[in-house]
């Protein structure tokens, strides 16, 4: 008897939370100035593999609509978003795109869990080699300052 209560307190618990307000609308803002790829290859392997969290051209699957799981996606593109977006580039201030090409290559990015839900943004080492360096010819380092 005791189980069944836990089931359907836990049953009723997940059901209440998807009526929770939500912070951010899964909208798009619009594309307000983008970088100049150095290839259409590069601008390909950055939309299969980045572009959900580091642009506005999100898309936004079933899963994204269901809490606990929709909080952890908007978390992760809100923070994508604010570190490194083509859609704002040179615009933000926090703008990291001169690193992409190092947390692509030490495998920080694209994230695990993406990668799990997303195949297509899992990269041959072959294109993670050819989508490095056009990052790198694209968004290229940064002399850092005494400041940073």
């Amino acid at each position: 008897m005791r189980k069944k209560w836990v089931f359907w307190g836990f049953f009723v618990f997940l059901a209440g939370i998807q009526f929770l307000p939500i912070l951010e609308v899964e909208k798009n803002p619009p594309i307000e100035k983008v970088p100049t790829w150095d290839s259409e290859t590069t601008k390909q392997f950055f939309s299969r593999a980045c572009a959900d969290c580091h642009s506005h051209e999100t898309r936004w699957p079933w899963y994204s609509h269901v809490a606990p799981i929709s909080w952890l996606i908007r978390y992760h593109v809100r923070e994508g978003r604010e570190h490194f977006n083509i859609s704002r580039h040179g615009l933000q201030k926090k703008d990291k795109s001169h690193e992409a090409a190092e947390e692509l290559e030490d495998g920080s990015m694209p994230l695990l869990p993406y990668l799990w839900l997303h195949p297509e943004a899992r990269l041959t080492p072959a294109e993670k080699r050819q989508f490095v360096e056009g990052l790198r010819r694209t968004f290229p380092p940064r002399e850092k300052s005494w400041i940073e």
